[in-house]
């Protein structure tokens, strides 16, 4: 069973709750703010337990910093242009809190909403969290309607994504975890060997706004179909991309059909012997290497490349792409309904 206890409370009194859930000697805690991984540990190598997510351990800290740290994304994840969408030609001007771009949801994203939850699954071990988005919020049309289910089962923590509008509507969700399968503690996470099964990324303006284009990336930093280390190229500026993001802030385009689900990346930590696989349907997946880091965690510090994420989701800024589009469109007709699982799957080496 899971079990609930109180984490903290909001700036204005409201209790968040913390939900337990227990796989041997594995243990995931979520939050009811946020849907936030709090903390999630695995077992290395010899046994032992490590918390491979960075997060905090106060309510304030997630209410007063930046970097969206193991949260749930929408109702759009990832960037918007200007703010700025058109859907059966009415014209949407969305909250601009990204350099005048609508970044993760906007002003109030899901990541900040308090859910409201109820137990599944014949041993109740399934955490189910709901939340109602109504028209108009964050200047998205529509009342959408949101599930998203956790378990943590033989060492896989899968996340299942439903949501539902009474108006056509964009809807794009994610998780905003960020890992460090050397333990959230242990530094920075240069040395982890990532690789993501993908040809080609979506090149961006200085702003990480996707425009339409692909880049195969073939002889570039963001080749990690063989895999290698997170650190081996992340410093290399003369490539635009590596630039714009300060490191990897890139969304690459997955080598699968749209709505298959399959195993799309991997990564390794030598020093704990822990290994993960990335398992999902959808049709792209942001790698951001926390480039941005600069607070105090659960034990210490995290400054750049502290933590890395795998967010899957719909290419960025397809709602005003058609050639993005054509993978996986993000805008849904009334009343259709969206659903996507991914799953973090970990292994010892």
């Amino acid at each position: 069973m899971i079990q609930t206890s109180v984490f903290g409370r909001t700036a204005d009194g409201k209790n968040v709750l913390a939900f337990r859930i227990k796989d041997g000697a594995n243990e995931a805690v979520i939050l009811s703010m946020g849907g936030i991984i709090q903390s999630l540990r695995i077992a290395d190598r010899h046994g032992y337990p490590v918390d491979v997510v960075l997060g905090y351990n106060d309510v304030a800290s997630y209410e007063q910093n930046g970097g969206y740290l193991g949260a749930l994304i929408g109702r759009c994840a990832n960037r918007i242009d200007k703010g700025h969408m058109v859907i059966d030609g009415v014209d949407y001007d969305l909250y601009q809190n990204d350099n005048g771009n609508h970044l993760h949801g906007g002003k109030v994203g899901f990541d900040r909403r308090l859910w409201n939850y109820v137990f599944e699954g014949s041993d109740g071990n399934t955490l189910a969290l709901t939340l109602h988005s109504p028209d108009g919020e964050e200047s998205y049309p529509g009342n959408l309607n949101v599930q998203v289910r956790y378990s943590l089962v033989g060492g896989e923590l899968k996340i299942e994504y439903q949501a539902l509008s009474d108006k056509k509507t964009v809807i794009n969700l994610t998780n905003h975890a960020y890992f460090n399968l050397d333990g959230e503690d242990s530094g920075d996470v240069l040395d982890t060997t990532l690789r993501i099964n993908a040809n080609k990324i979506t090149p961006t303006d200085a702003l990480l706004i996707p425009h339409g284009g692909f880049r195969d990336v073939t002889g570039t930093p963001f080749d990690f179909r063989t895999g290698r280390k997170i650190g081996e190229r992340i410093g290399d500026t003369e490539d635009a991309d590596i630039r714009n993001g300060n490191g990897y802030d890139a969304n690459y385009l997955l080598n699968k059909r749209m709505g298959e689900y399959a195993k799309v990346a991997e990564a390794e930590s030598e020093k704990s012997g822990i290994a993960m696989e990335v398992y999902t349907n959808m049709p792209a997946l942001q790698l951001y290497t926390g480039n941005g880091l600069d607070q105090d965690g659960k034990s210490g510090h995290y400054g750049p490349h502290a933590g890395f994420c795998l967010e899957t989701q719909f290419i960025p800024n397809a709602v005003n792409c058609p050639s993005y589009a054509l993978h996986g469109d993000p805008v849904y007709d009334k009343n259709r309904l969206y659903r996507f699982t991914t799953a973090y799957k970990f292994v010892r080496k």
